[in-house]
C-alpha cells in the first residue's frame, strides 16, 4: 500500500507527557524525589510552588507541595522549596489545618522537622504551636507515635511564652509553655506518650518539666492511661526522681545566691530540654 511522502505541512507525533496538567507532573516529580524536575517546572511555572492537591478520591486534602515532600521525607526538594519562600506568607495548612511540621513530626523525619524549625524561610518556626481541628499540634503527635529525637527537637525550638502566661509565672521556660499545650478533648503530650507507651518520650516531657497533674475533659492525668503496670511504676519513678533533683537543686542555688554566686538554669539544661548530645 502506498503511503504518501511526508510533506512540510505533516505535523511530527506530539509528546503524551506535553499533555499532563504541569501541577500533576510537580507532584510526581515530588513523589520521585527529582529535584532537577521540580526545579525546572517551578521556574517554568513558578505560580505552581504551593500546589494544593484538589484530587476528589483519595482525598487530597489540599495539601501543597511542602506537606508532600514533609511527608514522604524529601529533604532537598523540602529545602528547595523553603528557600522558594514556601512558607513565606506564614505556615501551610490543609483541609485538616495540619501544617508540613506535623507530618514530618508525626512520621518520624527528624531532619525535616529540623529543617522547618531552623529555616530562615520557615517564620514561627514552622508554625510549631499551631493545631490541627482537632487541636493537636506537632509536639503531641510525635509524642504519640515515639519518636523521641522530633520530641526533642520541638522542646529546644519552643517559641517563647505569651505576656499572659510570664505575668502570671515569671520563670516559666518556652518548653514547659508548649507542654502545657491540649487539644480538643484536654489531652497533652504526656498523655499521648503515656497512652501509647512510649517510654523513652515519657522520660524526655517529664524531664523537660511537663506537668503530671494535669487532667484532660474527662478528669484523668496522664498517668492514668499507662499501657502497663510496670509503665506506671516507671512513669512515677521519673516524677519522683525530677521532683527530688529540682528540690535539691533550688536549695543549692539558694545557698549559691546567699553566698553571691549566681546559678545556671535547672539541671544545667537548655531551655528546660536536655538534649542528647549533652550526655
Amino acid at each position: 500500500m502506498y503511503a504518501p511522502p511526508p510533506t512540510a505541512l505533516t505535523k511530527p507525533p506530539s509528546n503524551p507527557l506535553s499533555r499532563i496538567d504541569p501541577s500533576l507532573r510537580l507532584r510526581r516529580a515530588i513523589h520521585t524525589h527529582s529535584l532537577p524536575l521540580v526545579r525546572r517546572i517551578l521556574t517554568t511555572h513558578p505560580h505552581l510552588l504551593h500546589n494544593p492537591d484538589l484530587t476528589p478520591s483519595p482525598p487530597g486534602l489540599s495539601s501543597t507541595s511542602l506537606h508532600l515532600s514533609a511527608s514522604l521525607p524529601s529533604l532537598p526538594i523540602t529545602l528547595l522549596l523553603l528557600a522558594l519562600g514556601h512558607e513565606a506568607g506564614g505556615p501551610s495548612l490543609n483541609t485538616l489545618h495540619q501544617t508540613p511540621l506535623m507530618l514530618a513530626a508525626s512520621a518520624g523525619h527528624a531532619e525535616i522537622v529540623h529543617a522547618l524549625l531552623s529555616s530562615p524561610d520557615s517564620p514561627d518556626a514552622g508554625g510549631i504551636s499551631r493545631r490541627d481541628t482537632r487541636g493537636r499540634d506537632a509536639l503531641m503527635l510525635a509524642a504519640a507515635n515515639g519518636f523521641d529525637t522530633c520530641v526533642q527537637l520541638l522542646l529546644t525550638h519552643a517559641p517563647p511564652p505569651t505576656a499572659a502566661d510570664m505575668a502570671t509565672e515569671p520563670n516559666l521556660t518556652p518548653a514547659r509553655a508548649l507542654l502545657r499545650a491540649q487539644d480538643a478533648d484536654g489531652n497533652t503530650a504526656l498523655h499521648f506518650a503515656s497512652a501509647n507507651g512510649q517510654l523513652l518520650v515519657l522520660r524526655t516531657l517529664v524531664a523537660a518539666g511537663a506537668e503530671e497533674g494535669r487532667r484532660n475533659a474527662w478528669s484523668w492525668t496522664a498517668v492514668s492511661y499507662s499501657a502497663t503496670v510496670a509503665a506506671e511504676v516507671y512513669f512515677k519513678a521519673l516524677v519522683g526522681e525530677r521532683d527530688e533533683r529540682e528540690g535539691k537543686e533550688g536549695r543549692e542555688r539558694g545557698v549559691g545566691e546567699g553566698l553571691g554566686i549566681k546559678g545556671v538554669g535547672v539541671g544545667g539544661m537548655k531551655g528546660g530540654v536536655r538534649l542528647v548530645g549533652d550526655e
